[in-house]
């Protein structure tokens, strides 16, 4: 019976998922945490108390799943909705100046400020010239001019177009739909893998192309041979 149980549950929790979406799980509110937390812990009780038959975990599964899904399409259709249901940034710091009133709006003290600042790779507030308390928790900062780091262009150094890294290989196994984007063959990969003296596919880990003037990056299961 237990087994009957976890067997539909990973279904129903599988296709929950899938309809809901992958931003309900990434936690972007605390309502997307809670109602996800709710969920698990709806399918999880109900497995192990014997006295929960299965028809009643799938009510209260779809049930559950059914309203989070309705109140993620109220907020994509009706605008107004959404500072009710997910909240509003409250900007935390500005030009400089902490904004005490905003953190007591969102529940936050100077300690816990501070400590999101840091996970953004500042250290000190007197280089925050914006911070931002996101619907999630989390803090995005906008730092001061003198302690932004410097683009391309400040540098005044030549512009190129960043290229997106494309996996060719996993695990010993050609991904073969990564070819086809890159208009190339099999042949032209074993070509490739043989200049870093990989003779066999299933002989690399892990290879990368990222740019035509440059070489695969490739990672081997053991040490290429001689």
């Amino acid at each position: 019976m237990i087994a009957t149980e976890l067997l539909i549950g990973f279904f129903l929790l599988f296709t929950i998922t899938k309809l809901l979406g992958k931003t309900q799980f990434a936690q972007i509110t605390p309502f997307d945490f809670i109602s996800a937390l709710i969920l698990g812990e709806l399918l999880g009780n109900a497995i192990y108390d014997h006295e929960v038959k299965i028809g009643e975990i799938f009510f209260t599964t779809i049930l559950w799943g059914s309203l989070i899904f309705v109140v993620e399409k109220i907020t994509q259709k009706y605008r107004r909705t959404r500072k009710i249901l997910e909240g509003d940034p409250n900007i935390v710091i500005n030009k400089g100046h902490i904004q005490y009133e905003a953190l007591k709006k969102g529940k936050l003290d100077l300690n816990q400020m501070m400590s999101l600042i840091r996970q953004q790779g500042y250290f000190s507030i007197s280089e925050v010239e914006y911070a931002i308390l996101e619907t999630n928790g989390m803090v995005s900062v906008l730092p001061k001019a003198k302690y932004d780091t410097p683009k391309m262009s400040d540098l005044k150094l030549p512009l190129k177009d960043p290229q997106l890294p494309i996996a060719l290989v996993l695990d010993g196994e050609v991904v073969e739909e990564n070819l086809v984007e890159l208009n190339k063959d099999l042949k032209w990969l074993e070509k490739q893998l043989s200049k870093q003296s990989f003779h066999r596919v299933v002989d690399v880990l892990y290879a990368e192309w990222k740019d035509q003037n440059q070489p695969l990056y490739v990672l081997g299961y053991k040490k290429k041979s001689s």
